[in-house]
C-alpha cells in the first residue's frame, strides 16, 4: 500500500513533538469515506491533545496523528456508505481518534456536508468544529432566537467570530468582548456592541441578556452572572459553570462537548453559500509546518481560524 503523509507525537509535550511520518493510511470502514484531504484547520484542541491535556487521548492511542476536521475529496466509500459518491468535494470532522493533518484521513459519513461550490478547501475546513462549536452553543444547548440578545466572549477567536456571524443571521441581537485590536473586526462581522475589554468594563455596556456564550471562562464568567435575565442561559465550552451561581442568579448553565453532525454542517454551508458567513483566514501553513501553526493558535493570539494546506 502507498503510504502517506501524517504529522504525529509519539509522545506529550511541547511544539517540538510534532513530527511528519510517512506510514500506511486507514481504509473507510462500512459507514466512513476515505477522503484525500486539501486543507486541515488548527484547533485548541490539538494542543491540548499534544500537550497530554484531552481526556480522551491517553498515550494508548500514541503515536496520534494530530487533527480534527478537514476539507478534501472522497475517494472512496464504506460498503454502507451511500450519502456520498467518489468524487464529492466534502468537509467534516474527524472522530476523537484523530488524523485530519495527513495527505488522507477516514471520517464518518454522518460527520461530513458536501463543501460548498463558490468555497475553496481552505476555508471550508476552517468550518467544522468551530463552527459546529459556536452553532451547538447558541441553538441547540442555548436555543437562541430572533430579536433575543446574546454576549459572546471571545468574539474574534474561531469559534467567536462564527458565533457572531451565526447569531445575526438568526437575528439575534449580538454583543461581543475583543481585544483593542480586533474591535474594527467585530464590527465587520456584525455585532451590534463591540467591547474592547482592555479599556472597558462589559457590565457597563451589557445587560437584561438572554445569553451569555463563555468562551472565555474566569473572572470574565464571575462577572457575567448578573448580566442575565432571569430565565437566561449561560452555555460554555469550557470549565463547568456553577450551578450554585446559577441557581443564586434564576438562570441555566452548562457545559457542552461539540459532536459531529453532517446535517447540521449542511445548514452552515447554506450561510455561508448566500454570503451571510464568512470564515476568517489569518494564516495558512503547509502540512508540514503543523508545529508552527499549533504554536500560532496556541499563543492565544489568532483571528478567526489557522489551516494547514495539503497537498
Amino acid at each position: 500500500m502507498t503510504k502517506i503523509r501524517k504529522m504525529r507525537i509519539h509522545r506529550f509535550g511541547g511544539p517540538g513533538l510534532v513530527q511528519s511520518d510517512d506510514v500506511e493510511y486507514s481504509q473507510a470502514d462500512a459507514l466512513q469515506v476515505l477522503v484525500n484531504v486539501r486543507a486541515a484547520s488548527v484547533n485548541p484542541v490539538d494542543f491540548k491533545i499534544r500537550n497530554g491535556k484531552y481526556p480522551s487521548v491517553q498515550e494508548d492511542r500514541l503515536p496520534y496523528t494530530l487533527g480534527r476536521d478537514v476539507s478534501g475529496v472522497v475517494e472512496k466509500c464504506g460498503a454502507q456508505s451511500t450519502r456520498f459518491a467518489v468524487g464529492d468535494e466534502v468537509f467534516g470532522i474527524v472522530g476523537v481518534g484523530g488524523g485530519g493533518y495527513a495527505q488522507k484521513a477516514v471520517l464518518d459519513q454522518a460527520a461530513i456536508a458536501r463543501k460548498p461550490a463558490g468555497l475553496d478547501h481552505v476555508h471550508a475546513a476552517a468550518i467544522p468544529l468551530a463552527g459546529q462549536t459556536a452553532w451547538q452553543g447558541l441553538f441547540r444547548y442555548g436555543g437562541l432566537g430572533a430579536g433575543q440578545s446574546v454576549l459572546i466572549h471571545g468574539g474574534s477567536g474561531g469559534v467567536g467570530h462564527f458565533a457572531v456571524q451565526f447569531a445575526k443571521a438568526k437575528g439575534a441581537r449580538v454583543t461581543t468582548t475583543v481585544s483593542t485590536e480586533n474591535v474594527a473586526f467585530a464590527r465587520a462581522l456584525g455585532a451590534d456592541i463591540v467591547i474592547d475589554y482592555k479599556t472597558q468594563r462589559f457590565e457597563d455596556h451589557a445587560s437584561d441578556l438572554d445569553m451569555v456564550f463563555d468562551l472565555i471562562d474566569g473572572e470574565t464568567r464571575e462577572r457575567s452572572w448578573k448580566l442575565l435575565k432571569k430565565g437566561g442561559v449561560l452555555v460554555s465550552t469550557l470549565s463547568e459553570p456553577s450551578r450554585d451561581r446559577a441557581r443564586e442568579h434564576g438562570v441555566r448553565a452548562l457545559r457542552y462537548t461539540v459532536e459531529a453532525d453532517g446535517n447540521e454542517l449542511a445548514q452552515i454551508a447554506e450561510l455561508v453559500a448566500t454570503g451571510k458567513v464568512k470564515p476568517h483566514i489569518q494564516d495558512t501553513y503547509p502540512l508540514t509546518d503543523a508545529a508552527d501553526a499549533l504554536a500560532a493558535v496556541e499563543s492565544g493570539h489568532a483571528v478567526g481560524k489557522i489551516v494547514l494546506v495539503v497537498e
